[in-house]
């Protein structure tokens, strides 16, 4: 989502035009992880949690709020005519909803939530999460963002062809 917020206060302030195609893009990627983040963290929380959801959990809320509001992006790109128009609506709801991104941080700080609070790296032999943890996390955490990447440039082309192939 943060990346979808600058990409939103580029096309406002300088009016980049990629910048509202990457959003086009982005935000169907987005909602598409958020939703396997959600509906994985469900099946984990029955056996963790003895639930499978929590109303009163703000990571949990925040996080379907989160993709309640890319799928807004999706739906209010597709709703309005006028594509600047609905290019400049979408760059709007992403700057606002970047704020929930924050909320989603440090929900587990703020509020006493079923959540852990957050674990410092720690790449000491004696610690909870040693250091082959951390390698696999990092392996992982680069191969999810070569992934985002890649998906997000095939979309964005995939964009741009429309444009110029649609019949004017």
């Amino acid at each position: 989502y943060f990346f979808m917020a600058v990409c939103a206060l580029m096309h406002i302030v300088w009016r980049v035009k990629l910048a509202a195609y990457l959003i086009k893009s982005a935000a169907p990627i987005g909602a598409m992880i958020t939703f396997i983040g959600l509906f994985s963290g469900a099946i984990w929380g029955i056996p963790t949690w003895g639930t499978w959801w929590e109303w009163t959990d703000a990571r949990l809320v925040s996080m379907l709020f989160q993709f309640f509001l890319l799928l807004s992006v999706i739906a209010l790109r597709s709703a309005i005519e006028d594509s600047e128009k609905a290019a400049k609506a979408c760059a709007l709801l992403s700057i606002v909803g970047c704020i929930n991104t924050v909320i989603i941080k440090y929900s587990v700080e703020w509020w006493n939530v079923l959540h852990q609070p957050p674990s410092p790296i720690n790449m000491s032999n004696d610690s909870a999460n040693g250091p082959e943890f951390w390698l696999a996390t990092g392996v992982m955490i680069i191969a999810v963002y070569l992934f985002l990447t890649v998906s997000l440039i095939l979309a964005t082309r995939n964009e741009i062809c429309l444009l110029y192939t649609s019949p004017s």
